[in-house]
This record gives structure tokens, C-alpha cells and sequence, in this order.
């Protein structure tokens, strides 16, 4: 695991809020939630950055979605809609250099965000 909070996360090194996981992701409650419900889903295989994935990579990338996409359905938030992000890099805003996807809903999201 990366030497990341999130690779302290996937080890139970530091708690989180674990809402979903199975044996190549695990998804937790963002801590500095920017709408009522901000899930963040990351593998469990360290890559740095979205610009880090290759064509290996793909099926993994999918699951990340999907597993999204299940766990709004789960939650009965799907068909109102909500929203799933990938920052890349300091000037995408990426903080924690483990990929990451935030799923975002409970609320009306417009764009550009605000």
C-alpha cells in the first residue's frame, strides 16, 4: 500500500468511516465533506495519479465506477442523481496522491460548483 493516508486507511492504520469494500476497493466517508453525502471510493492497489493508469488498469478503473454506481443505488440516491469526480494533480486539485473518486449527492449540483 501506498505511504498515503489512504494506504494508512487500507491498512486500519488511522480509522474512517468504511461504508463499502470488497477485495480491490474500499470507500469511506470524506472527512471535509463538500455535500451531504461525500463518499470517497479508492483501490486498494496504490496509483499515485489517473495519469499513473495504463491499459491494465481499465478493469479496475471500471470497478471503481461501478462500485459508485452500487453503492447510490444501495443507498436510494441513484435516480435523483449525484455526481462522481476524479481530481488529477496539484492543478486539478488532487490532495492525497492515491487515486480517488468522490461520489457526491444529497443535494442539487450545479456546475461550475459552487
Amino acid at each position: 500500500m501506498g505511504d498515503t493516508i489512504f494506504g494508512k486507511i487500507i491498512r486500519r492504520e488511522i480509522p474512517a468511516d468504511i461504508v463499502y469494500e470488497n477485495d480491490e476497493i474500499l470507500a469511506f466517508r470524506d472527512v471535509n465533506p463538500q455535500a451531504p453525502v461525500h463518499v470517497l471510493f479508492i483501490p486498494k492497489r496504490p496509483l499515485a495519479t489517473l495519469n499513473e493508469a495504463g491499459p491494465d488498469d481499465a478493469g479496475l478503473l471500471g470497478r471503481l465506477l461501478l462500485a459508485c454506481a452500487d453503492y447510490a443505488k444501495q443507498e436510494g440516491f441513484a435516480e435523483q442523481g449525484y455526481r462522481t469526480v476524479i481530481n488529477c494533480n496539484e492543478h486539478g486539485g488532487q490532495t492525497v496522491f492515491h487515486l480517488h473518486v468522490h461520489l457526491l449527492a444529497g443535494r442539487p449540483l450545479h456546475w461550475p460548483p459552487g
